[in-house]
């Protein structure tokens, strides 16, 4: 067994004291290594960047050591056993991170345990102390490892089958809120930190059939015997990471639900909120167990390749929003307003016709995870295009099977396949999968959606399926779509632009919109059309004074340097999506029974 300690000793500081104790290290000298990447987020992050302190000894005596490369140090030789200490700078409020001060502490594991190289294979003890003075007490713990000691929530010691397991149990410490629930026989836990004011009653009670609706379509019993949906509370971020049996969440405060919401009301926010808890419980088969082949096992030292992103993220995609509408906890036609925001994402960028899916999953490490200004116009989301591509081929394999078979019954295959055996999905091993589901040969279809950027045939696909896809011009710069809006075409200057202190900042600029013919481009701060001062808020009230064709002087700010600009106005183009169902007009009464696709049933 390896043994770890690990104390959150300086808070103040942000600085937590590990150490790990190895009884029998290799003879030529033991090799320490901290992983360069974390699984679930594709980018090199050399955690061992955060070590700002290194020591080791033998049976007490100082013992000596050497740094190899970037992430590994190894020891002298020695018969043991032997003690190493670090102290880890802890300062990444994030999912993929480590972050500790005053009020809380969070660790992912790849952050701050190094791996005793030769000895993976090993159990790992981890025993987590609390932080030492009054201010700290009343600090819990919480975290999915196996405990070997203490009660609920507090710190003690804790057991991991081997390294890869130890470093995949985040945990947060601090003063926070909990609430159970259970779903098909097993329990499960919301933990809230940060500030916050919560109706806990009415988040479990809408958690609980979206997870019962993902342990259906895979089959009972699920793969975890517990599970903990840990979330931070701020101002104003987001984002996710799965776990083998918990998720890191952070959201807006704004987005939980409040005891003063109206009963039955989901707040576009608590949506997206849902919508994040949903996707990641959902990889709890569909990347933690069930993998691609060079995830098989991971190589945390250097970039591990892989096509099939565009399946465990943008499957996943697919699954998370349309897990909230068959679970009841959304409307047909809330769900069709976020899938029009997706299809709207995708098509307003020209990256979608020079990259595929494909290769946006391979470059992933490089392009997807350190995106620029000119992303939109240069690559392609394998989450977005890939939720659709899964949607097409969902609604395809019912198309061939009179209804009978769908995307459900090749995510049931790869389960039993893949997730329950362990076997490493092949570069090619959806589409064989999805064959032998659809009873017939798919190349055609996985050759027009991974390996080309044509645009998916979805009007017909949907239109086969009951659901009507229209398009319709931007009403405005940061138009996200999924709704009716105007018939005629007002200007726009083919951007996205936020708040700035001294105008509209662009966030984005189309590479076929009137700005950039004109020169301006993401960065630039817009701060007056014809000499009248605008901003991001009134940026699209002024530009109603003009119509397609004319031209407008633009006064903006590239970087400390005051430009002007004469831009030829054009109008928006059609690349807004938004869908209803089949006969129903805007604003009237839903369809008594929305298509099987949406109910998730066969027909």
């Amino acid at each position: 067994m390896i043994r770890y300690r690990i104390q959150p000793a300086r808070p103040e500081a942000r600085i937590f004291q590990v150490s790990l104790e190895i009884s029998e290290p290799l003879a030529d000298g033991q090799v320490l290594r901290m992983p360069a990447w974390i699984p679930g987020s594709y980018m090199i992050r050399d955690f061992a960047r955060h070590v700002v302190r290194f020591e080791a000894s033998e049976n007490g005596q100082r013992l000596g050591w050497q740094k190899l490369d970037k992430d590994s140090w190894q020891l002298d030789p020695a018969t043991g056993p032997v003690t190493v200490d670090l102290e880890v700078y802890a300062s990444d409020l994030s999912v993929r991170g480590a972050h500790l001060d005053t009020t809380h502490g969070y660790f992912n594991g790849p952050c701050v345990f190094p791996e005793a190289v030769g000895h993976e294979h090993l159990a790992c003890e981890v025993e987590v102390l609390a932080p030492q003075g009054a201010d700290y007490n009343g600090w819990r713990l919480a975290t999915g490892m196996p405990r070997v000691d203490g009660g609920d929530w507090e710190f003690g010691r804790f057991r991991a089958e081997n390294y890869d397991a130890l470093i995949d149990y985040p945990m947060e410490m601090g003063r926070f809120d909990v609430e159970g629930f259970e779903v098909c026989g097993v329990p499960h836990w919301v933990v809230i930190s940060g500030r916050h004011r919560t109706d806990m009653a009415r988040l479990v009670a809408d958690l609980a059939p979206i997870c019962e609706q993902h342990i259906r379509l895979f089959g009972e019993p699920p793969p975890m015997e517990q599970y903990l949906f840990l979330v931070r509370a701020t101002g104003s971020d987001y984002g996710g990471l799965e776990h083998r049996n918990c998720s890191s969440l952070m959201c807006s405060r704004g987005d939980l639900p409040r005891r003063t919401d109206t009963p039955g009301e989901v707040r576009n926010g608590y949506r997206t909120f849902l919508g994040l808890c949903s996707h990641e419980y959902f990889h709890s088969w569909n990347i933690k167990r069930i993998k691609p082949e060079a995830f098989t096992p991971f190589d945390l030292g250097r970039e591990s390749h892989t096509e099939l992103l565009w399946a465990f993220e943008g499957i996943t995609s697919y699954y998370d929003d349309l897990a909230l509408v068959r679970a009841g906890r959304i409307t047909p036609e809330s769900y069709l307003e976020l899938l029009g925001q997706t299809i709207t994402r995708v098509y307003r960028g020209t990256g979608r016709h020079k990259q595929t899916v494909t290769e946006s999953s391979f470059d992933a490490w490089t392009r997807f995870y350190k995106q620029d200004e000119n992303a939109p116009n240069a690559i392609v989301s394998y989450y977005a295009k890939g939720s659709l591509v899964a949607l097409a081929l969902d609604l395809t394999l019912r198309e061939l099977t009179g209804g009978d078979r769908s995307l459900d019954d090749v995510m049931r295959l790869l389960w039993e396949r893949h997730g329950r055996t362990g076997v490493g999905v092949p570069e090619q091993g959806i589409q064989a999968l999805a064959e032998e589901v659809a009873g017939q040969s798919l190349a055609e279809f996985f050759d027009h959606a991974l390996y080309s950027t044509r645009d998916l045939p979805l009007e017909e696909l949907l239109g086969n399926h009951g659901v009507q896809l229209n398009w319709r011009p931007p009403a405005g710069h940061n138009d996200r779509g999924g709704k009716p809006g105007p018939s005629s075409a007002p200007v726009h200057l083919g951007i996205r632009v936020g708040e700035d202190p001294l105008g509209a900042r662009i966030l984005v600029a189309h590479e076929q919109g009137a700005a950039v013919s004109a020169g301006l481009f993401a960065g630039d701060v817009i701060i007056a059309l014809d000499g009248v001062r605008t901003d991001a808020r009134s940026l699209d009230e002024h530009l109603t004074a003009w119509q397609p064709g004319e031209d407008v002087d633009v006064h903006f700010f590239r970087r400390d340097e005051l430009y002007r600009c004469r831009v030829r106005l054009e109008a928006g183009e059609a690349s807004t999506a938004w869908l209803t169902l089949t006969g129903q007009e805007a604003g009237a009464e839903p369809p008594a029974e929305p298509p099987a696709w949406l109910r998730g049933e066969r027909g």
